[in-house]
């Protein structure tokens, strides 16, 4: 029950407030205001069916933790995915011009509503209850296939981009919130490297069309595996790479700190680990 529940909850919420953000976004301001409103919804939400069915206060949305991991990971997102775009552009895939400050606003609002919906939906759902009852490598592994196989939908999507979303997005977003045990360092991470897809590079987003626009007005050309082709940079070698390094290192970390449930808990174990999130 607690499973159903909380999986229909976020899809419709994911799927409903998707559609009404991209429209929100061709203006600045109700672009901003309709993300933000999106994202308080949404962990508003989470917060009080999870209180409800698990009987337990969502450690994992704090709000003490917001400022400084959120803020952790939006910076490890821009500048992963920007190292991806100067590889990218050393290879000569890609040429921009200027954009407008307006799309930066537009495209900020909209990309704080799908992180914060998808990081909720995919790893405080998916992942955090796969991984009590499988562990944290199949939870992972799950979690990331259907994450990059739900963005097959995207008008211009690709089934390599899907893999390539699911090594560089799932495996490192999940690695994220195993290491912390909070969403905010995932929601973060996820918007910041949106964010630079789209606000700072002026690029396609994971095969979508529904992006605003941002500070450059970018074009990508070339080879798929450099380039990324019509998916968008995130369908890159260079973004696997990077991405599927940087989950890697956070597994591992996480590993390391004790943060990893086992594939059979032994009799009396936690099914997770009763950690509070780090600072």
């Amino acid at each position: 029950m607690r499973v159903a529940v909380l999986l229909t909850l976020f899809v419709v919420i994911d799927g409903s407030f998707a559609w009404l953000n991209v429209q929100a976004a061709r203006n600045p301001v109700t672009g901003l205001v309709s993300g933000v409103a999106t994202a308080a919804i949404a962990l508003f939400a989470y917060t009080k069916v999870v209180g409800r069915l698990e009987q337990r206060t969502a450690t994992e949305v704090a709000p003490r933790d917001l400022v400084r991991q959120a803020g952790r990971g939006v910076a490890l997102g821009v500048g992963l995915f920007s190292l991806v775009m100067l590889l990218i552009f050393a290879c000569g895939g890609y040429h921009a011009g200027w954009g407008s400050a307006a799309g930066v606003v537009a495209t900020l609002g909209l990309m704080t509503g799908i992180a914060t919906c998808e990081e909720l939906l995919f790893r405080g759902v998916l992942f955090r209850v796969l991984e009590e009852r499988t562990g944290t490598l199949v939870a992972v592994a799950v979690s990331s296939a259907v994450f990059g196989g739900l963005h097959l939908i995207n008008p211009q999507a690709t089934v390599w981009g899907a893999v390539a979303l699911a090594v560089e997005m799932g495996v490192l977003t999940a690695g994220c919130f195993a290491l912390t045990r909070s969403l905010w360092l995932p929601i973060g991470f996820h918007l910041g490297w949106n964010f630079a897809q789209s606000g700072i590079f002026g690029t396609t987003v994971s095969g979508s069309t529904g992006t605003a626009g941002g500070l450059l007005r970018g074009v990508t050309s070339g080879p798929t595996l450099v380039s990324g082709g019509e998916f968008g940079p995130e369908a890159s070698a260079f973004a696997v790479l990077i991405g599927g390094l940087a989950g890697c290192a956070m597994l591992v970390a996480a590993r390391r700190r004790g943060r990893f449930v086992p594939a059979t808990p032994r009799h009396g174990d936690q099914a997770s680990p009763s950690i509070r999130p780090l600072r």
